[in-house]
């Protein structure tokens, strides 16, 4: 790991640019100058001026590869790029935002979505075990989140901080899980919402789509239902961040009345009897479904991408991030409680398992009551997502990863609307074609793909300083981070291959404990937190690493196959434009263009 000094400066457009900038503090950006639209709006790289240069710059793949895989970015480099943006986004945020964008953004995902397909599919009754496994590694996750996001607080989130730690290769390969993830993510959604709105108004989940026999399975039921109700909702970000954050807030409070309805509801009139068996499908179903249900917390990772507009990042987002992960983790597993206790898990409706739920214990009025809370969380849940997609997608374009067309922030809203529509017009497509099933599956590995990531970012970052580590502690730390990483895939691949059997666990848990203990006790950490810090390192973050595989390794093969499918495809996009286009960024060499005010 070796940091390049050229990287510290970002790539700016020209000298124009930045007096746009002065200008538009001043208020004198024209508004209509965002919606300019050429070939160099979206590659101004000098590797993309003409086809001699492109062809030029392929021949040198093996050279550039070699350059962007070993560099690192800089906390100030990825907080310098916003100026990319030639706008600024707007700080309008406290901690009482945050809370209730995750709460909006979590809750109507989760709970309403998988929870009746996992009960009834692979964990019964356990189907709580299944949110609380969930909810520790999301909360192990968080920690990492939070002390990254108060050092850093840009609108990256997770694609910045593995910038910084494992290089620009790596955090491309993030950018595109991250990507993956936003678009499949609100694509199931949107999915839902249209399940739920058939049965508000008195029809079957699949009564509004459109079967296609000669589609494959999985992709031929058509939900335009689904297609136009994302576009609607993930519209409203676009025209202010506070705006969406005080509907959300508003809509959220709406969410824990019925919340609070359903707990009880489902304590009085539920009956203990449902709950056995417990665990019909044995310890296995419990964490193939809690890796499918880690989508149902994905939300999270959403505030940490809000720190650009945060008023007091170090003092907001600690509380905004850990607050309402907490109080959603219990929320999940007592309304999962509530709805075994209604309904036998081989009864429960897989699309809309609450509203059937109430149906089945003669509350049929509660049926529409509870749908409409649905609608509502999941509608809350599409306009929350818009805004950390947007934001993601705003900072992968800042580092010209993708065009930086999609970087630009409105001067009159203060909003990405140019990344927020490309994310949403991608989901609208995929809503309409693809089952949630086909979503959920592939959602969640990328999601905890990523969230293993940042727990091994964490320790780089805690044990490696650039100039100030010696190659030998950096030897020592990738091999206890081979160590640790190797021993919990392989603790995943074989408890999942024999699940009765114990021999394999007696060599990978142990390599597990020594790996951890090597970075506890041999090797000193380099790098305090400033204000905040995961606690128990290197124990927390290593147990995150181990938490995610173990996931991972629930999953079935065709989310392996879709993850590598769409692993490939980023990968080819990488080597034919991305690693050409960060290359000219990360050496300065900055093309005449037009700012955006000519």
């Amino acid at each position: 790991m070796t940091s390049s000094q050229s990287i510290s400066t970002p790539f700016l457009l020209n000298s124009a640019t930045t007096t746009t900038m002065a200008e538009e503090e001043k208020g004198q950006l024209e508004p209509q100058s965002y919606w300019t639209w050429c070939k160099k709006d979206f590659y101004p790289e000098p590797s993309f001026q003409s086809w001699k240069s492109y062809k030029s710059a392929v021949l040198q793949t093996g050279f550039r590869f070699k350059d962007r895989f070993f560099d690192r970015s800089t906390d100030i480099n990825e907080l310098e790029v916003r100026k990319e943006s030639v706008n600024e986004m707007q700080k309008c945020l406290t901690w009482w935002d945050l809370i209730w964008l995750a709460f909006g953004s979590v809750v109507g995902t989760g709970i309403f979505v998988l929870t009746g397909q996992e009960a009834h599919n692979h964990a019964g009754p356990a189907i709580v075990l299944s949110y609380a496994i969930s909810g520790l590694s999301a909360l192990l996750s968080v920690f990492c989140y939070t002390e990254f996001a108060i050092e850093v607080p840009v609108a990256g989130g997770s694609f910045s901080y593995l910038r910084i730690e494992l290089g620009d290769f790596v955090a491309f390969i993030a950018a595109g899980n991250i990507l993956l993830e936003a678009v499949v993510g609100a694509a199931g959604l949107a999915r839902s919402w249209s399940s739920y709105f058939s049965t508000f108004i008195g029809l079957k989940p699949d009564s509004l789509r459109f079967h296609v026999s000669s589609f494959a399975d999985g992709f031929n039921m058509l939900d335009p239902l689904a297609f136009v109700a994302l576009i609607f909702w993930s519209s409203i970000p676009m025209f202010g961040t506070f705006k969406a954050s005080l509907l959300n807030t508003i809509a959220s409070i709406v969410t824990v009345v019925l919340i609070v309805f359903v707990m009880i509801t489902g304590f009085v009139k539920g009956e203990l009897s449902n709950l056995s068996p417990f665990v019909p499908y044995g310890a296995g179903g419990v964490f193939q479904a809690a890796a499918v249900l880690f989508w149902a917390y994905t939300g999270f990772d959403m505030v940490a991408t809000m720190a650009e507009e945060t008023k007091k990042p170090a003092r907001d987002i600690p509380i905004g991030l850990i607050g309402s992960m907490s109080m959603i983790t219990v929320v999940y597993c007592l309304m999962a409680l509530a709805l075994s206790m209604m309904v036998k898990y081989t009864e429960m409706d897989v699309n809309a398992a609450f509203s059937v739920a109430f149906k089945s214990i003669g509350m049929n009025w509660a049926t529409y009551l509870v749908a409409f809370g649905a609608l509502k969380g999941m509608s809350t849940g599409l306009m929350v997502g818009a805004l950390g997609q947007g934001r993601y997608t705003t900072q992968i374009a800042r580092s010209h990863m993708i065009p930086p067309y999609f970087a630009r922030v409105h001067p009159k809203r203060g909003t990405p609307i140019n990344a927020t529509l490309v994310v949403t017009l991608t989901s609208a497509c995929i809503a309409f074609f693809t089952g949630l099933d086909v979503l959920s599956s592939v959602s969640s590995l990328s999601t905890l793909f990523v969230f293993m990531l940042m727990a091994v970012a964490l320790l780089v970052r805690r044990y490696y300083v650039n100039d100030v580590s010696s190659k030998s502690d950096l030897l020592k730390l990738w091999i206890f981070l081979l160590m640790i990483i190797g021993s919990s895939a392989g603790t995943s691949a074989y408890y999942y291959a024999r699940p009765n059997g114990w021999f394999g666990h007696a060599i990978t848990l142990p390599i597990w404990f020594l790996g951890t203990l090597g970075l506890a006790v041999i090797l000193p950490q380099q790098k305090a937190p400033k204000v905040w810090g995961v606690p128990l390192v290197p124990w927390l973050p290593s147990l995150s690493i181990a938490i995610n595989l173990f996931l991972i390794g629930a999953l079935g093969s065709q989310a392996f196959v879709r993850f590598a499918i769409c692993t490939g495809v980023m990968l080819v996009y990488y080597v034919f434009v991305g690693l050409h286009t960060t290359y000219d960024v990360a050496h300065n060499k900055p093309p005449a263009v037009e700012s955006l005010a000519e």
